[in-house]
């Protein structure tokens, strides 16, 4: 329908960390009235074999697979957007940095300025740059106008949680591959996606 909000809920996810946290602030988003939510990913850099190859990819990328591919044209046409992506290095993984760098056709155009944004990540270990990884996100979305959403706190669960979870976003402390994210984890994670979506529905009305 026309009139209901469309909030893209992007992410790359290699053993399907991020897949499971995005899922949780998508779920999140889509409960909230008049909204329309798309789950979608980037694709993928690595060689078809050497995923093969390794049973954890392997298996994340089974869970995933009827996640469609997203287009620079559904970017363009969304009204919020969850962006999700792993750390690598503090910074944001290269299939997610591939991707957001195909977009100066909408950087140019102004098709993202104006809309809202929020952020998610994942690490395998306590101190592995989440809070890095969520602002390198923000600064491609800042150049493109987008208006960041965080997690405030009156979210109670950021000042509980003993894993995942930033003011700059939701976010999770990986364990096992393919494993849930924690019970605070996922508060912060559905938290950040009612509250983009609701953003979302008052910016476009």
């Amino acid at each position: 329908m026309k009139d209901r909000t469309i909030i893209l809920a992007l992410y790359y996810s290699l053993y399907g960390n991020v897949f499971a946290l995005m899922k949780e602030a998508a779920a999140a988003a889509a409960e909230v009235p008049g909204t329309e939510v798309r789950l979608r990913r980037v694709p993928e850099l690595i060689p078809e074999a050497v995923i093969r190859e390794n049973e954890a990819m392997s298996k994340a990328r089974a869970r995933q697979a009827d996640v469609p591919l997203a287009g620079l044209d559904e970017l363009a046409g969304c009204d919020g957007l969850l962006l999700g992506a792993p750390t690598r290095f503090g910074n944001m993984c290269s299939q997610m940095r591939n991707f957001l760098d195909q977009t100066g056709g909408l950087w140019q155009k102004g098709a993202l300025a104006g809309k809202p944004a929020g952020l998610l990540t994942s690490t395998n270990t306590m101190h592995g740059g989440q809070e890095t990884t969520l602002v390198s996100m923000a600064f491609t979305l800042l150049h493109h106008g987008m208006v960041i959403v965080g997690v405030p706190y009156t979210v109670p669960e950021l000042s509980t949680t003993r894993g995942g979870g930033t003011p700059y976003g939701a976010s999770r402390l990986a364990g096992e591959a393919g494993s849930p994210p924690s019970p605070e984890e996922t508060a912060i994670a559905r938290a950040l996606g009612k509250r983009l979506a609701e953003i979302a529905v008052r910016l476009k009305g």
